[in-house]
Order: C-alpha cells, then sequence, then structure tokens
C-alpha cells in the first residue's frame, strides 16, 4: 500500500443506478475524484476503489462492488480501514439494508465517513441516520411509482412501453417519443407466420416453429432452436394486430400507435385455431413444395387436404391427401402434379380479351362508388354498435366499483376484456371497409396488368407468386376428387366480371367502339 506506515488506510464505494448519472456529472469517475479529495483533506490513503453499476433495487449486500468491498476487508482483520461515500443515497436507498450495511461494517471494524453526511455513533445520531435512510427509501418507492404511473398512461395513449418483440424495434418519431416500427427482416417472418397458421398453411406451432427456425435471421437459442413459449407468445399477441394489452397495468384492446403486422381478423382466425389444431402432433415440413397447401380441397367431404412426400424405392414423390376418417378418400393420395396440373387447367381459362379493359374499367368505377356508399353506411352502423358496446362497459365498471365478491369482480373484468376487445374488432372491420382515396385510377391500372397474365404467373412456378394469384383470383378452395373431377372455385370479382362478357354481344359493341 502507498503511504506512510502510520497513515489510516480508506476504500471508496462509487455506485451508479442510471446512465443519466453518468452524463450529469454524478458517474463513476467523477464520484471517485470527489471521494479521493475527501480522502487527502483528512490525511487518509485509499487503498482501493469498489465500484457498482447494477440498477435497480435489490440487495446492495449482495451487489458485486459491495461483496468485494466486504470480501477486502475480510482479508485485512488487523488493517481499520475508512470507507467512504459521496452522498448517503450511494449507500443503501433502504432503511433495512442501510441497518445491515452498517452493522456489516462494525462487525469488521471499519468507520464510515460521507461527503454530505456525518456518521454520529451516538443514540441521536443513529437515529437521524435511520430517519435519512427511511427518507431515501421513501423516495426511490415513490420515483418507482412515478415512473409506473407514467408506462401506464403512455400505454393508454397506446403506446408500447416494454421490451419491443421479434418483428418490431424502437425508433424515436418526433411528436411521439419511442415508437415500434416493424423490424425487417423479422417482420415479415413473423406476418409469413402468423398469417400462414391462421390459413391453415402451418397446421401445428410445431410447424410454426420450423418455419420460423429456417429464417437465418430470426432470433435463436445457442443450439439454433426457438424456444415453444416464444412462438406461443407470438401466435397470442394483440401488439401484432395493432392493439396494446397489458395484464401489469389492467388495459385491454387500446388502437395502438404503432402500424399492425396482421389484421384483427387474422388475429381472430390464430386464437381460434389455437383452440383445435395449434397443439397437433408435429409433422414433416413441406415448405413451399405444394402451391396449393390450404387451398385444395377433397371432393367428397370438402375438407382441406393434406400435403407430404412419400419415400419410395429411389425418390419420394410428392401429394395431396384427404385426413378425415369418416370420408371415402380418406388417405387416398393425390400426385402433386396431378392435381395442380388440373387447376392449371383453371387458371388457363382466366384469361381475359385485351379488349375487355375499357369495359372492365367502368365496371371497377361502378362498384367503387358503390363500395363508397357501403363504407359509409357501415360507418354509421358501427358508430351506433361503438356507442352501445361503450354504454355496456360504463354499466360494468359501475359494478365493478361496487362489487365486493371476487368471483364477481372477475366475471365482470372478463366480460369486460370481451367488450373492449369486440369494439376494438368493430373500429378495425369499418377501417377495412372504407376505400382509400385518391387510388382508383392506380388500383385499376394495377389490377389489369396483373389480370392480363394469370397463366403466366401460374406457369413460373414461383411459390409466391402462385400463392398471390390464388388470394386475388378466387374466393374459395380448389375442391378436386381423387378421380380426376374436380369443380371450378368461385372468381374473384375481376376475373369473374371478365368472363361474364367473353364472346357476348357487350364485347363486339366495345369492340366496334375502339
Amino acid at each position: 500500500m502507498e503511504g506512510s506506515v502510520n497513515q489510516e488506510q480508506a476504500v471508496i464505494y462509487c455506485r451508479v443506478s442510471s446512465r443519466a448519472q453518468e452524463s450529469d456529472g454524478h458517474g463513476l469517475q467523477s464520484q471517485e475524484t470527489r471521494c479521493r479529495e475527501f480522502a487527502d483533506s483528512k490525511g487518509l490513503n485509499v487503498a482501493a476503489v469498489f465500484p457498482d453499476t447494477i440498477t435497480g433495487g435489490g440487495d446492495f449486500m449482495k451487489r458485486p462492488g459491495m461483496v468485494a468491498l466486504l470480501s477486502f476487508l475480510d482479508a485485512q482483520p488487523d488493517t481499520r480501514f475508512v470507507v467512504i461515500f459521496d452522498d448517503l443515497k450511494r449507500f443503501a436507498r433502504d432503511t433495512r439494508f442501510h441497518l445491515d450495511l452498517r452493522e456489516a461494517f462494525r462487525a469488521r471494524r471499519a468507520t464510515i465517513e460521507c461527503l454530505n453526511f456525518k456518521f454520529d455513533e451516538t443514540p441521536e445520531g443513529e437515529f437521524i441516520e435511520t430517519i435519512m435512510a427511511a427518507q431515501g427509501a421513501l423516495e426511490r418507492k415513490q420515483n418507482g411509482r412515478q415512473v409506473a404511473q407514467k408506462m401506464k398512461a403512455r400505454m393508454q395513449s397506446g403506446y408500447w412501453v416494454h421490451n419491443a418483440p421479434v418483428g418490431y424495434r424502437y425508433k424515436t418519431v418526433k411528436g411521439h417519443g419511442k415508437l415500434l416500427m416493424p423490424d425487417e427482416p423479422h417482420a415479415s417472418a413473423v406476418r409469413e407466420a402468423l398469417e400462414g397458421f391462421a390459413a391453415g398453411r402451418y397446421q401445428t406451432q410445431a410447424e410454426v416453429k420450423r418455419f420460423l427456425e429456417s429464417k437465418p435471421d430470426y432470433p435463436h437459442n445457442i443450439q439454433g432452436k426457438v424456444r415453444d413459449k416464444r412462438v406461443s407468445d407470438l401466435l397470442r399477441q394483440p401488439l401484432y394486430a395493432g392493439y396494446v394489452c397489458s395484464e401489469v397495468y389492467g388495459l385491454n384492446w387500446l388502437k395502438g400507435q404503432h402500424a399492425p403486422l396482421i389484421s384483427m381478423a387474422t388475429f381472430d382466425r390464430v386464437q381460434e385455431r389455437l383452440k383445435t389444431t395449434g397443439y397437433a402432433p408435429e409433422r414433416k415440413n413441406t415448405g413451399e413444395d405444394f402451391a396449393l397447401r390450404g387451398f385444395a380441397t377433397c371432393g367428397d367431404c370438402n375438407a382441406s387436404l393434406r400435403s407430404s412426400w412419400s419415400k419410395g424405392k429411389y425418390k419420394s414423390y410428392p401429394y395431396y391427401a384427404c385426413h378425415t376418417k369418416s370420408c371415402d378418400s380418406y388417405g387416398k393420395s393425390i400426385p402433386r402434379d396431378k392435381l395442380e396440373g388440373a387447376f392449371g387447367e383453371v387458371v388457363k381459362t382466366l384469361e381475359p380479351s385485351p379488349k375487355l379493359f375499357a369495359l372492365t374499367k367502368a365496371m371497377f368505377r361502378q362498384a367503387w362508388d358503390a363500395r363508397l356508399e357501403q363504407a359509409k353506411d357501415a360507418k354509421r352502423s358501427a358508430q351506433r354498435q361503438i356507442l352501445d358496446v361503450e354504454k355496456q362497459i360504463e354499466t360494468l365498471l359501475g359494478r365493478i366499483m361496487n362489487a365486493t365478491n371476487d368471483a364477481v369482480i372477475s366475471a365482470y373484468e372478463n366480460k369486460l376484456n370481451q367488450l373492449e376487445k369486440e369494439k376494438a374488432r368493430i373500429r378495425e372491420n369499418v377501417s377495412k371497409s372504407e376505400p382509400k382515396a385518391g387510388r382508383l385510377e392506380e388500383m385499376i391500372e394495377l389490377s389489369l396488368k396483373f389480370l392480363s397474365s394469370p397463366w403466366k404467373i401460374w406457369e413460373s412456378g414461383d411459390f409466391t407468386l402462385r400463392r398471390t394469384l390464388l388470394r386475388l383470383a378466387f374466393t374459395e378452395g380448389f375442391a378436386y376428387h381423387r378421380n380426376g373431377t374436380h369443380r371450378t372455385p368461385q372468381k374473384a370479382l375481376p376475373f369473374k366480371a371478365l368472363s361474364m362478357f367473353s364472346g357476348s354481344q357487350i364485347v363486339n359493341g366495345a369492340e366496334g367502339e375502339d
């Protein structure tokens, strides 16, 4: 140790509890500097410095820096040390911890010096010291309460305040502060997982898990796996549908300020499937090998056909099959190429005559105007529904305030949660039904460009494009019988309108006008 033999020895303890303290003059280095200056003024030799940067409450005696300090004192029982703090609040912001630390230093024959407080070993001094410690504990609890209140108020305004879930990241946005923003490529992976499970492309949570594990950038554990709980939480998180819920703060189905990754309808379908097939056993991952997965249905029972690979003697064969045990076609395999080839013939019938496009534009405009009127009527109806739900919520809140039975209160709270969710669902349906102004021409041109060559899209073999075609061109699945017969699926409005007039007098009239 430095200094003369007879010079008293000191140790310094420094602590910060937030990053802000590092920048406002209360960081570890500034604390150490002030404590060293104090030691020099008292003629003390600083033998060691023990810093702590752990935030939160917790037991001060278990903090790494304090454990090291006490161990240092234990290792030199014959030396009497002075322990120096720059502020009483660095000692312990809890009465019990304060008293425990005082006793621990007494047991090691160490005295305490503080830059802003004079420790006095008299009964009066101990009384004042205890009051100061209690004041520090009160201040800490008050700060905690204020933080909780601020966080709850922010969540009530539609802002998420906890850690950003996978698929989102925080970004500081003017007028909003820290706001959740989609975080690619994770956002797309989450969206595909949720929409895929909702549509039945992923039949089980295990398949969702495999899909996420197939994404190299998606968060994995050290074994390269995605935890089951992470998948379960993802499927049940309303945040992805654009809503904020919190059991901690008792908040349900508040419209979030962030952009949703999926629709409310998709979220509801996910929850319904979790009640039924969500825990089915794992099946072999078929990936993107089957474009009609979740779309092709059994011609006998109309249930979705399962897709899989069958291992032969020399190679594997892709096939579809019905898995409804009561169906005559149960377990009867249909080669993938046969079924998808038949569907390709259906796609060929979607080819419209280019001379129908002028007529189609006029039809689109009429449909657009009709939709606008329907949207207005729906909005007025929804507003009435929301008012009715809000009245029910107000009534329930009054009953909760007056209730004394825990079971009754719990039942009221469950009903309240259902009503909040219903209100959110009504609002979402209204927003979805409202056509976006100023985009009609753009939408028509994009639609017609797509409609002009559906067969080329299917023939390309691109999985994503094929799935897009299915969503845009048909409103129902492709019912196929193992004997080769099939029912042509119901076409979506644009294709239906184009095929209705093919070869008719209206077409001839349109040709005469060109």
